[in-house]
């Protein structure tokens, strides 16, 4: 699917989508509980759904209205389980990893399967507990086919820092319901301790305390048990940080649904764009104060990875010569991100280079625009794309636009709601 976005810039209030974050963590809490619990302000992403899909499978009921979930918790007395079953990550790395040793909490084969880049997202670290405890494995190379079965025993759990934080929340979720205590030790300096960090305070909310030693070591005592209770997701910044990058650029979008004292580590696009000069102000919502005269800086990509394509290109569009840093695991997210992010923003005029762990972004007036671009599939680059044209001389064609399904099913909507020129093209070539 293509579509046609004209230069214009964007205008009006726009409530942000609930974070997928903490989507993701209040589902799964609520789902490992023995009672009933209200999710409020769920916004039904291709991610979310293979979430809520998950933990079905595992026992949880879940029932849907509007934006709205009752869950009745896996650890039910009337839960019902099957011997064997099937989730389907679809292609989120979120539901994947921290599935994973969650389903090894329940008696029977579980069979993980996906699509897109997630079968080459690597496991290792799950594979070497599997080795370690005997846990029944089966997985094919750059593919996710993934079938386990055991039971995780508590204990000591050495983790590198360096790798995806999701596979130390999957095993926060997991270790406080076995018998015993466990201990993770983090090896290296770990990154992306913001979402650590949502993970820990979600859990407090539901009952589950863990001790956080400095993100060295987290203690976890054993025998501990979900409370079910109503939660609401807030709203969530990776998403904002496509709108406020646009204030950044000369749109007045009034965002809403924003919590100034967040714990997301995404909320860091407020700090990146404030040093680059854009000023912003907190009230009911978040606005931009005045036109930014935009300056370049070090940006380090390791605690906020997922808005490093839209800051990218306001770097594009920033005077002076910007680094990006510590980005090499985005070239294992949906798509290569780095590479996608030169590749693209590049077609449009922007001076890109692309290095092994970042970008190197020197900055021009403008983008020219009059090309086709490719979102490679991936719901943030067809988002930041979609930014960029505000800037472009002339409209661009985004490529396979569609993908936001994944993480943000209404932006489109939203961005002509907001004042966003855009046309649906045919396919035909």
């Amino acid at each position: 699917m293509k579509i046609e976005v004209l230069n214009t810039k964007l205008e009006g209030k726009v409530k942000i989508p609930p974070s997928k974050s903490m989507a993701h963590r209040g589902i799964i809490c609520a789902s490992l509980s023995s009672g009933v619990s209200v999710i409020d302000n769920i916004d039904y992403s291709d991610d979310i759904n293979a979430t809520i899909d998950a933990m079905v499978s595992l026992g949880a009921v879940i029932d849907k209205n509007e934006d709205k979930l009752t869950i009745t918790g896996a650890f039910h007395k009337d839960a019902k389980r099957s011997a064997a079953r099937t989730i389907d990550c679809n292609e989120s790395g979120s539901t994947l990893r921290f599935l994973v040793p969650i389903s090894l909490l329940f008696d029977g084969m579980t069979k993980f399967i996906g699509r897109g880049n997630l079968g080459k997202r690597p496991l290792d670290t799950y594979y070497n507990i599997f080795k370690a405890q005997g846990i029944k494995y089966n997985a094919v190379d750059n593919k996710l086919n993934l079938m386990v079965k055991g039971r995780i025993k508590a204990g000591e759990f050495v983790i590198p820092g360096n790798i995806s934080s999701q596979f130390i929340t999957g095993l926060l979720f997991t270790l406080p319901l076995l018998e015993g205590d466990s201990k993770i030790i983090i090896s290296t300096e770990l990154e992306s301790k913001g979402y650590i960090d949502l993970t820990l305070a979600c859990m407090k909310d539901f009952g589950i305390d863990i001790e956080n030693r400095d993100y060295r070591e987290f203690i976890i005592k054993g025998g501990q048990s979900y409370n079910s209770r109503n939660y609401r997701v807030e709203g969530d910044y990776s998403q904002g940080a496509f709108y406020l990058s646009a204030n950044a650029l000369g749109s007045k979008v009034e965002l809403l649904d924003l919590r100034e004292d967040s714990l997301q580590g995404d909320k860091e696009v407020i700090d990146i764009l404030e040093r680059m000069g854009a000023k912003f102000e907190f009230k009911d919502s978040i606005t931009i104060k005045e036109n930014c005269k935009l300056k370049s800086t070090l940006i380090d990509a390791s605690q906020c990875p997922d808005i490093i394509p839209v800051i990218s290109l306001v770097a594009a569009l920033s005077k002076g010569r910007t680094e990006i840093i510590n980005a090499g695991r985005l070239r294992i997210k949906e798509c290569d991100r780095l590479k996608a992010v030169a590749t693209e923003l590049k077609k449009l005029g922007a001076k890109i280079i692309e290095k092994e762990e970042g970008l190197i972004i020197d900055g021009v007036e403008g983008l020219e625009g009059g090309i086709e671009v490719w979102s490679w599939k991936d719901h943030r680059i067809a988002m930041t794309l979609a930014i960029a044209a505000t800037r472009c001389k002339k409209p661009i064609i985004i490529k396979d636009y569609d993908c936001v399904a994944k993480s943000y099913p209404s932006f489109f909507e939203d961005y002509k709601m907001l004042g966003g020129k855009v046309n649906e093209c045919s396919m035909g070539e």
